[in-house]
């Protein structure tokens, strides 16, 4: 593995982490489940994250959130292997270490490694304005054993976030207090070694300590895959007094890894764990570091002040060898990466003639810088030409937002909200290029987005309906929005139509049912190199569902299902009217059934599957999608010192399938999914 950093920082990380014993050990025995469900009124001095009382409450919206004990108990090495248990989600594994992958959402294929989907941490936006693709997102620089929740709302609905959250948001929060120290270590097939550790402390004078750290490596499934990240967290807080606290948090991340490739069809069908000997030593290599300072007051005892303040400091560099007209060239970007930003928020609950209210109010500013440059045609990443693109980019950001849900009566609730965002910035080039992608000066662009919804208590504990009607926005994308002619566009306006229903029929059975519309309009096209439009539009319609089943007291099941139905309703191409969406599974779902035979152990069996889905806006090219099965056993002990072990068998089948299919300089192109993996790990909490 190519590599610029010293490896005694990875080691340096993984000999910290097996340094400390771990602690509680927390047991559930449920998946997913949907956050609409009514929850107690949170007390106001829990409140560390803006809308936190929003996220508690029960909303109109759908959303699923996965607990700290849920996380554990599924022992995930990855925060993204979360979405295989919410409804209508899935993640297009495009099998390259270091890169983040495609995250399929309400009808959309591009989340994670594009824009469709918004991703916070603590409240901070995660999304990066122009690394690779606009909102691209990397989950791993985020530990698993360190969530305490993991919340996805669905389409457009959280007036909290703005740009980038258009097919829904996934708001990540992290542990803060608490005394806990825990540990999870697993080995696996492939030399794969992943550690977690996390720690929770309470000092002198009340103080809060919470830290985390994960090292992972593994030499891969295929030829030239090994890889290794390794990421550091911490967050400190000391009150000055019973109203006012401060928070100072950090977090390092640094990542590594070598890439075979996608490989064509035929390569799939013939040795689908191979590499193409055209593909020249591919790789990426990252370095993220953030640092944060909060300072929380509570005025009054329903009224709490959060401010905070944050810069985020990153360089990403990938080398890519795909087919193009000429044969295939392997190619270099390079992004570096700055942010500074800084918001207030008013959290407050009210009670207004015997009538509940949760609110929100709030406003945010931040300033990113990406340096980008993009070669091509290297070899064996050395640089043959001049940079095609050698330029820096600014996106300047004010955003005000409020939210607002009045338990008017059980069976009226409405909750509503309103964002408005203004953008700024520029884009100037910094050395010679041939490039023809615009770079000026960005045309101020704002929008407003009105979120609306009710949900009622028709039957209380038995049967809750809701109802909402959402609107969500797009920039132009890339460096379509420095084009001297971007001032006449107009934003990518989403609106999104939702009816859901939750409901307990019977002891131990829990089941939640959503149904949505979401039309897209004023899509930007290219017109010539430099020259954009207003033309096209979508319609996404589908329907999600989770069920939670506890048939015995040692057998429990659980569902997660989605459908989504992408077509193009206008298009400059006439072509493409009606066609589908490429990258977008008709259905996913995930079916778990847990057996309990004695007290302190259990068996659990997994059956995934993704259905087909058009790989290119032609619908020329489809895939036709695959089904996993995975296999689990964990034994339990109490005690003194608790700890758990377990073990897994991932594709059981040994099943040869693509997590992506892909169309690239004319060439159909697969992502092989691993083969049948062993792995096996402890969790312990001292």
């Amino acid at each position: 593995m190519t590599s610029q950093t010293p490896y005694s920082f990875s080691a340096a990380m993984a000999a910290a982490l097996l340094a400390w014993p771990a602690a509680g050990w927390s047991q559930s025995g449920a998946d997913a489940v949907d956050a609409s469900a009514v929850h107690p009124v949170p007390r106001l001095a829990a409140i560390e994250v803006k809308g936190q009382a929003m996220q508690e409450a029960a909303t109109a919206y759908t959303a699923t959130a996965i607990e700290r004990e849920q996380i554990q108990d599924l022992h995930i090495g990855e925060t993204q292997a979360l979405f295989r248990h919410v409804p209508g989600m899935t993640v297009q594994n495009y099998q390259l270490p270091g890169v983040a992958d495609g995250i399929v959402m309400r009808g959309f294929g591009g989340g994670g490694h594009g824009g469709d989907v918004g991703a916070v941490l603590d409240g901070i936006p995660l999304n990066e304005a122009m690394s690779h693709a606009d909102g691209y997102v990397d989950f791993n620089v985020i530990i698993p054993l360190e969530i305490e929740r993991f919340t996805v709302y669905k389409g457009p609905v959280s007036p909290l976030y703005g740009n980038f959250n258009r097919a829904g948001l996934v708001a990540v929060n992290t542990r803060k207090g608490g005394i806990y120290n825990d540990l999870d270590l697993r080995l696996g097939s492939h030399s794969t070694f992943d550690g977690q550790w996390a720690l929770g402390r309470r000092l002198d004078r009340g103080d809060d300590v919470n830290l985390a750290a994960q090292h992972a490596r593994s030499n891969g499934f295929r030829a030239q895959s090994e890889a290794e990240r390794s990421t550091v967290a911490g967050r400190w807080r000391h009150s000055l007094g019973r109203d006012l606290d401060i928070a100072l948090s950090g977090r390092l991340h640094h990542a590594e890894g070598d890439s075979a490739s996608y490989i064509t069809e035929q390569q799939f069908q013939t040795d689908p764990y191979g590499i193409d000997p055209r593909t020249q030593n591919d790789g990426a290599r990252k370095n993220f570091a953030t640092l944060r300072a909060d300072v929380n007051y509570t005025v009054a005892p329903d009224l709490k002040l959060l401010s905070f303040a944050y810069t985020t400091r990153q360089d990403f560099t990938r080398w890519f060898t795909r087919p193009t007209a000429g044969g295939w060239r392997q190619r270099e970007e390079s992004y570096d990466r700055t942010v500074y930003g800084a918001g207030t928020s008013v959290n407050g609950h009210a009670d207004i003639a015997g009538r509940h209210i949760n609110w929100v109010a709030g406003l945010e500013t931040f300033r990113e810088s990406t340096d980008y440059t993009y070669h091509d045609g290297t070899l064996a990443r050395m640089r043959t030409a001049a940079a095609i693109d050698d330029r820096r980019s600014r996106l300047n950001s004010l955003s005000v937002f409020g939210e607002a849900e009045a338990r008017l009566h059980r069976l009226f609730m409405p909750t509503l909200g309103m964002r408005w965002d203004r953008f700024s910035g520029g884009c100037r080039l910094l050395g010679a290029e041939t490039g023809s992608d615009p770079c000026g000066p960005l045309a101020g662009m704002s929008h407003a987005s009105p979120k609306l919804g009710v949900r009622s208590d028709v039957l209380p504990g038995l049967l809750q309906l809701r109802a909402s009607w959402a609107e969500g926005f797009a920039l132009p994308s890339t460096f379509a929005k420095y084009a001297l002619g971007a001032s006449a566009l107009d934003p990518n306006v989403f609106r999104q139509t939702e009816v859901g229903a939750r409901a307990t029929p019977l002891p131990g059975l829990v089941l939640d049912v959503a149904a949505y519309r979401l039309q897209s309009s004023d899509e930007i096209r290219t017109v010539a190199p430099g020259v954009y439009e207003n033309a096209g539009a979508t319609r996404r319609t589908g329907v999600e569902a989770s069920l939670l089943w506890a048939v015995h007291r040692r057998v429990d099941l659980s569902l997660v299902y989605g459908s989504a139905h992408s077509r193009v309703t206008e298009n400059a191409a006439a072509s493409l009217i009606g066609n589908r969406v490429a990258g977008v599974p008709r259905y996913t779902g995930t079916v778990s059934a847990t057996w309990k035979p004695l007290p302190r152990w259990a068996g659990t069996v997994t059956w995934r599957k993704v259905g087909d889905y058009a790989v290119n806006a032609a619908n020329t090219v489809d895939y036709g999608g695959y089904s996993t099965w995975d296999l689990g056993v964990s034994y339990t002990a109490s005690g003194g010192r608790p700890y758990r072990i377990y073990a897994e068998v991932a594709n059981l089948t040994d099943k040869a399938y693509a997590t992506t299919a892909s169309v690239i300089g004319g060439s159909t192109l697969y992502a092989p999914g691993a083969p049948r993996t062993l792995s096996a790990g402890v969790q312990f909490q001292f």
